[in-house]
């Protein structure tokens, strides 16, 4: 299960340290308005999908709360078909959908998973409260 923060689930943007900052400070300023992830990790932390309407406390490495978030739109698609409106809205200066999909394949490879067209993407649209 993932954790709670004042009794909402936590939304941890990135891998732990100076890309969790990074990514943080973007949403914080509003550039961040979206994130990706794995459909299986849900599965195997045994957490539901989020939806719309749900609030969720952003946090630091430590679990610190540093805003909240609603979600505005969930959506499951396989990682060939996210599109570059999604990609955009993620923040982070991509510049097109194949960089997208270049530095997603090599961050999930860096948890141990490989992606391949078919792998099933979770793609979360928030609004920072």
């Amino acid at each position: 299960m993932w954790p709670r923060v004042n009794g909402m689930r936590t939304m941890e943007l990135g891998m732990p340290g100076e890309q969790r900052t990074l990514l943080n400070g973007y949403a914080l300023a509003g550039e961040k308005v979206a994130t990706a992830g794995l459909l299986v990790e849900y599965a195997e932390e045994g957490e539901e999908l989020e939806h719309v309407g749900e609030r969720m406390s952003l946090v630091d490495d430590e679990n610190n709360e540093l805003g909240v978030i609603e979600v505005t739109a969930v959506d499951v698609v396989p990682f060939a078909e996210v599109t570059w409106e999604f990609a955009r809205s993620e923040g982070e200066g991509f510049t097109s959908i194949a960089h997208w999909r270049e530095v997603h394949t090599d961050y999930w490879a860096k948890t141990g998973v490989t992606v391949d067209d078919r792998t099933e993407i979770v793609c979360i649209g928030f609004r920072l409260l």
